[in-house]
């Protein structure tokens, strides 16, 4: 298990798909990240900045922006997605996860 030290997290919840998705948002030494939970259910994020989404536990099927090809990711996991695009994702149990933005 993975513990955060000395973290500044910001208050307020990210809640997305009327409260499918939740997420919270801290800063570890200058870089931005959250840590979320999603329900079982299909979504559709966008990004702004590239990002590293890891599984911490659950399975999920993601379909990056310009892909036909589904891939599965289950804990222990993570994948990459650029800058200003997005993906689908199909939540196949609940799933914690850690999402890293990249600069």
């Amino acid at each position: 298990m993975q513990n955060y030290k000395n973290v500044e997290l910001v208050k307020k919840a990210n809640i997305y798909f009327d409260g499918n998705v939740t997420s919270r948002t801290f800063i570890e030494n200058g870089e931005k990240k959250s840590l979320g939970i999603m329900n079982v259910g299909e979504y559709v994020f966008g990004t702004v900045e590239a990002e590293n989404m890891e599984i911490i536990s659950g399975i999920v099927e993601v379909r990056l922006k310009h892909s036909d090809t589904w891939q599965r990711y289950e804990a222990g996991t993570s994948f990459d997605v650029p800058a200003n695009s997005s993906f689908d994702i199909k939540v196949l149990e609940l799933t914690d996860y850690c999402c890293s933005y990249i600069k």
